[in-house]
């Protein structure tokens, strides 16, 4: 930008474009797509700006690119965690040309890690989330417009909805993708504050977060796995799982079982909170939690009236 190179034309093509869509529709919203941070984007095109209302952050979906392309899974660094060439479903499935089909192995490892960055990309990375058409059931290929580079094919400017026709990794992907929108249809995720990262462990490749209700812990360890990983709450209760990246309907091994999905915390301070509870983390898992029963055993009141308090313990009866 700010140069010979700068398509003129297009900029004011954009710019007449978001004016009069405005002044005809004051409540829609328009959305760029911009990877070279032009200036100006998101003005008032009356102050000398394009006029997009939003401005997509590309650095996530890079982050991931460069991660999956260039570093092995056992390097991952989970502090470095929080529009390519390919797909993610192109890298990660293996799927986007004429190749034999993957072993299971590796058809576990390419989905269970699809599930996980969409994931934690939708609930730590701010106030909104655009997903790529495609990309909620995992399309094996890009999508690419006709250009020179491609000899004006049309063979990519399509996806194949037909992939969901039938039972598959397709189908689980997709099936976890809808679940994962319920999660801020019904707890409103997005609109909470931002999320309190309070567990990073780099050498066992575990992140744990709380955004409002929820808990959020993600093993990203490509072998190890956890039998009773303490992670700490502030809220002492009952957490119920409500969210299992594992679980067989999303294409997962089903390793935690329902009847684990249920965990009471233990009173012992954990990542500088009061209360901790010990979850089973298979490997390459992610888990949201929310608290169902607060413990009211050990729940205490004070209340203050002049220089006097008095002090109510609060019993729970079954």
């Amino acid at each position: 930008y700010c140069n010979q190179y700068v398509d003129n034309d297009a900029v004011k093509y954009l710019i007449l474009a978001n004016e009069i869509l405005h002044a005809l529709h004051p409540n829609i919203i328009t959305i760029a797509e911009d990877a070279t941070f032009y200036p100006g984007l998101c003005e008032p095109t009356s102050q000398g700006g394009i006029g997009f209302d939003y401005h997509v952050n590309l650095s996530a979906s890079e982050m991931w690119l460069s991660l999956l392309k260039n570093t092995p899974d056992h390097e991952w660094s989970m502090s470095k965690s929080i529009s390519g060439g390919q797909s993610l479903a192109e890298i990660l499935l293996s799927q986007g040309n004429d190749k034999a089909p993957q072993s299971n192995e590796l058809l576990l490892r390419g989905s269970s890690l699809l599930k996980m960055t969409k994931l934690i990309t939708f609930t730590i990375g701010g106030r909104g989330y655009l997903n790529f058409m495609g990309n909620e059931f995992g399309h094996p290929k890009r999508v690419e417009f006709p250009m020179p580079s491609n000899n004006f094919s049309f063979s990519l400017a399509n996806r194949c909805w037909d992939l969901l026709e039938k039972e598959g990794v397709y189908q689980d992907l997709f099936r976890f993708d809808k679940d994962m929108m319920k999660l801020d249809k019904n707890e409103k995720v997005l609109s909470r504050g931002l999320p309190n990262i309070h567990h990073v462990n780099d050498t066992n490749m575990v992140i744990s977060y709380l955004r409002g209700p929820l808990l959020f812990v993600f093993n990203f360890h490509p072998t190890d796995s956890y039998e009773r990983y303490c992670i700490g709450v502030d809220e002492a209760g009952e957490y119920q799982v409500i969210l299992n990246t594992d679980e067989r309907r999303y294409g997962g091994q089903g390793i935690v079982k329902e009847e684990q999905y249920l965990q009471r915390t233990i009173s012992k301070r954990v990542d500088g909170l009061r209360n901790c509870f010990e979850v089973s983390l298979p490997s390459r898992t992610a888990q949201v939690g929310v608290q169902v029963m607060p413990d009211f055993e050990n729940m205490k009141t004070v209340f203050t009236l002049g220089r006097s308090s008095i002090l109510i313990q609060r019993t729970y009866y079954e």
